[in-house]
């Protein structure tokens, strides 16, 4: 008699699984959503994911894996072929939006639309509604003899590499461009007090793009301005530009003016004094050269007296031990070279006569009470206070 085993009703399930229906693949189901809502690559890598998984498990969820897989092949698929077509399309719509908005502001603006990279010096522009400081405006090309915003002074490129910040960037640019303003109107008495200094610098976005220019211009949007205000040395006689370089030396050392109180900072303004005592200095030595000539021996000996007295009182500054002795020598200094002198300097050298606004109602040039004087870094001049700087 064989012994049979024992029966065990029901039988068990099979291993690895409790009573009920096997689980559903978590991997399948998001394969599906995600190839078919979000992100299609990601669907294809659960779509791969789930089929491992389920050909060792046993779970449920093959047939969705495999939609998921071929979802979010076909998806991905057309993604890769939409994106371009969308982006020559968003392209072609903005070129059609610009130049519509071109086409509208011909009709607004004189001029012939160029390309701000084609801009060089001595050119005349306009832009729309006079707004230099608008972003990326439009540049439209004019003859200077013509009502215009603005007139080119400088147009350079950068050498940087990397993009030097925009702090850097801005200071860079305002000092070029007042080097070249002075350069290109030689002669700021005869800029006109409406004139104002403004540039076109590369922003950190568009120096990605590969620009490096930097355009200084003198902006007239203010009024109805014709005519170049050029007047450098290839303008100008040998005689005039030197007269006027020593001038500008003296305007120079005149903006070394310290920021703070005398009374914060006497010894800084004691060397500012001897700075004033050498470039008088040197104008004084440069008129004495000018004593033979009939037509500038007058005003310039009447101008190196002048320059003498002020001297003496700079000398005296340079040497005070207080704030009052120093404010003392100082108002005599400027005491010393009323503006009627320079006045009738210039004219003898045959410049612009006609005294600036920042030097109308002063007594002298270089005083404390609306003189020429100004803060550091700066030399006196119709738009200097402040500076204008495009976008």
């Amino acid at each position: 008699m064989t012994t049979q085993p024992p029966h065990h009703w029901p039988a068990p399930p099979p291993q690895g699984y409790a009573y009920g229906p096997r689980p559903l693949n978590g991997f399948a189901l998001a394969s599906l959503l995600v190839g078919l809502l979000c992100f299609p690559p990601l669907g294809i890598v659960f779509a791969i994911v789930a089929l491992v998984q389920i050909g060792k498990s046993g779970e449920r969820g093959k047939a969705l894996a495999v939609w998921g897989l071929v979802v979010s092949l076909v998806t991905s698929l057309a993604v890769a072929v939409a994106v371009p077509v969308l982006g020559r399309a968003l392209d072609t719509l903005d070129e059609r939006s610009g130049s519509r908005r071109a086409a509208q502001l011909r009709e607004d603006v004189e001029g012939t639309l160029v390309d701000a990279s084609e801009l060089r010096v001595g050119h005349c522009f306009n832009v729309a509604g006079g707004d230099l400081l608008a972003e990326a405006p439009l540049v439209f090309r004019i003859d200077c003899a013509e009502v215009h915003d603005a007139e080119v002074t400088s147009a350079t490129s950068m050498s940087e590499q990397g993009f030097p910040g925009a702090e850097r960037m801005r200071n860079t640019a305002s000092e070029d461009c007042w080097s070249a303003q002075d350069a290109y109107a030689m002669d700021t008495w005869a800029l006109p007090a409406y004139a104002e200094l403004y540039y076109f610098a590369p922003s950190r976005r568009s120096w990605s793009d590969g620009d490096r220019r930097i355009v200084c211009v003198i902006g007239t949007p203010d009024r109805e301005h014709r005519g170049s205000l050029r007047n450098d040395a290839g303008m100008l006689t040998p005689e005039q530009v030197a007269f006027l370089k020593v001038m500008k030396e003296v305007d120079e050392a005149l903006a070394e003016q310290p920021d703070e109180e005398v009374g914060d900072a006497l010894q800084a303004y004691n060397g500012w004094a001897w700075t004033m005592d050498a470039a008088l200095g040197a104008e004084s030595r440069f008129l004495d050269t000018v004593k033979g000539r009939p037509e500038l021996a007058g005003p310039a000996g009447v101008q190196r007296e002048r320059l003498e007295v002020a001297r003496l009182a700079w000398q005296q500054a340079e040497r005070a031990k207080t704030e009052d002795a120093f404010l003392d020598a100082w108002d005599r200094a400027t005491a010393a070279l009323p503006v009627e002198l320079e006045k009738a300097l210039r004219g003898a050298y045959g410049l612009s006569t006609t005294v600036p606004e920042w030097l109308e109602g002063s007594e002298g040039d270089m005083g404390r009470e609306g003189g020429g004087s100004g803060p550091p870094g700066t030399s006196p001049g119709p738009g200097r206070s402040p500076s204008r700087e495009s976008a």
